[in-house]
């Protein structure tokens, strides 16, 4: 087998010992020798996206997102978290590869990864659209240019070339001129309720930590998992 320069080596001990030492600056309260000790997975999703938010350079909110298309072929791509109550809401064109995709099968997965902390977060589960006066307080907290363009974007379809998609904006501009701007019917919100949510934090020599979480009725069944 020859060797791409492009693709990183496998680490060496002392790529380890470093690796070590460095994490030792994330460590947190449920993160000492047994770790994870939080019974509630939305708990413990606050404390690491709180973490997060002070070390992430971009968007650590940001999660890749799997949906299925007809043909059962995955698709993933990566979406912004905009809420958490007992689901993961995110926002997009209902008429976009992954509102189509959703529709027909309202399962997926979520995976948020910030390699400035070392951690992972795995969820899966059932998806819903969120209600409508919750859709329209979100999309009327955003710019108006976001709001434009949600409006201006045939989301997921041929585009010619950006200058139609300029020329569009500016109609919705002009329509819109002077006064608020609506939601589109076609853009809304989707909540995943978890049915499992999974926890990893990267340890040396590959021996991380996992950390399932389960639903069990109301409850949650916690369960440690090998790496």
């Amino acid at each position: 087998m020859t060797e791409d320069t492009l693709i990183p080596r496998s680490p060496t001990d002392e790529d380890y010992t470093r690796e070590a030492k460095a994490q030792e600056a994330f460590a947190v309260d449920d993160d000492q020798g047994e770790v994870f000790t939080k019974n509630d997975p939305f708990a413990l999703f606050r404390d690491w996206l709180e973490l997060a938010k002070k070390h992430e350079a971009n968007d650590p909110n940001a999660l890749s997102l799997a949906t299925v298309d007809a043909d059962g072929l995955p698709d993933v791509r990566v979406v912004l978290l905009k809420d958490l109550d007992d689901g993961f809401t995110f926002y997009t064109n209902k008429d976009s590869a992954k509102g189509r995709e959703l529709s027909a099968n309202p399962r997926a997965a979520m995976a948020f990864h910030w390699k400035s902390i070392r951690r992972q977060i795995r969820v899966r589960g059932m998806v819903e659209e969120v209600a409508d006066d919750e859709a329209d307080a979100y999309f009327a907290s955003r710019s108006r240019g976001a709001q434009t363009g949600a409006w201006a974007s045939r989301q997921s379809h041929p585009l010619a070339n950006k200058k139609t998609l300029e020329g569009r904006v500016d109609e919705v501009e002009a329509r819109f001129d002077g006064q608020d701007v609506p939601r589109p019917p076609f853009w809304g919100g989707y909540r995943l309720k978890p049915m499992s949510i999974e926890f990893w934090v990267n340890r040396p020599y590959r021996l991380h930590d996992r950390l399932l979480f389960e639903r069990d009725g109301p409850a949650w069944r916690k369960t440690r998992l090998y790496p």
